[in-house]
């Protein structure tokens, strides 16, 4: 059975200086998308629209400040109210990891919208744009949450060959539930959605596609995640994080059906 490495949190210091894993996922995830941006802006279809690759630095100091303003008041607001009410000093403390990607997802929208209206671009137009860039930044910010020890999975089976002991919890064999999430919510979706969105397709299908999959994918990986709490109606128990994904589930939906009708009616 596996163990879980617990590595130290800190990657490096310098003197005084702390360097965390944790920020360094982030790097890497405004890095890749940087890189993949320069890769998709030379798509015939891309440069067609006039996309260039100056709009990429500026949108990505947009992007920066909703990821991290946005998932830090999620995980405050969606997660655990009572805990940051009652520590305060806690909410900016995001290198201890605690980042919600339902409230990055909001705060990126509200940023590329600001950054919209400076550049002349509409709000979906933008969206399409970065859709495929989003997954694989999600997955190196789940490998940070394994490297924190953070949301262990919930318990195995023992005869799971990959079932791990998560020494912080206890001695029970659970699911590996971060390297599941960054390999089925990052990984694989963005190998469909960057397959997809290579060629031409009608205004904010891409981005209704990402949403739609990722919503789909993140209701199934929350079952062997150990849920922050669970939400009951009409006799059904779902987790917080499958809760916040069936709005993104049926917003993916109706930008499809709605950018699929447009195109068929032109």
């Amino acid at each position: 059975m596996l163990i879980h490495p617990m590595p130290n949190p800190i990657a490096f210091s310098i003197g005084p200086l702390a360097v965390h894993w944790y920020g360094l996922m982030y790097l890497a995830a405004f890095a890749q998308f940087i890189a993949l941006g320069r890769v998709r802006i030379k798509q015939p279809h891309i440069a067609a629209a006039g996309w260039k690759k100056e709009d990429l630095d500026d949108m990505l100091f947009y992007g920066v400040l909703g990821v991290v303003l946005g998932g830090r008041l999620g995980e405050v607001l969606f997660y655990n109210p009572s805990f940051y009410f009652a520590h305060p000093a806690q909410i900016i403390a995001v290198w201890n990891g605690g980042m919600s990607f339902h409230g990055g997802f909001l705060g990126v929208i509200v940023a590329m919208w600001l950054w919209g209206r400076k550049r002349g671009h509409r709000l979906m137009e933008i969206m399409d744009f970065i859709a495929p860039m989003v997954p694989l930044g999600y997955a190196f910010g789940r490998l940070g949450n394994f490297i924190n020890a953070e949301l262990p999975g919930r318990v195995a089976d023992p005869s799971l060959p990959w079932a791990m002991i998560w020494p912080n919890v206890d001695n029970l064999p659970r699911h590996p539930s971060p390297i599941y999430q960054m390999l089925v919510d990052g990984v694989l979706l963005f190998i469909i959605l960057w397959l997809y969105a290579r060629h031409a397709r009608p205004y904010m299908a891409v981005a209704g596609m990402f949403s739609l999959l990722y919503g789909c994918a993140r209701f199934f990986t929350e079952y062997f995640r150990v849920p922050d709490y669970n939400v009951s109606w009409a006799g059904i128990t779902i987790s917080a994080g499958q809760m916040l994904s069936v709005p993104m589930i049926a917003l993916g939906a109706a930008l499809l059906l709605v950018a699929y009708r447009r195109d068929l009616a032109k």
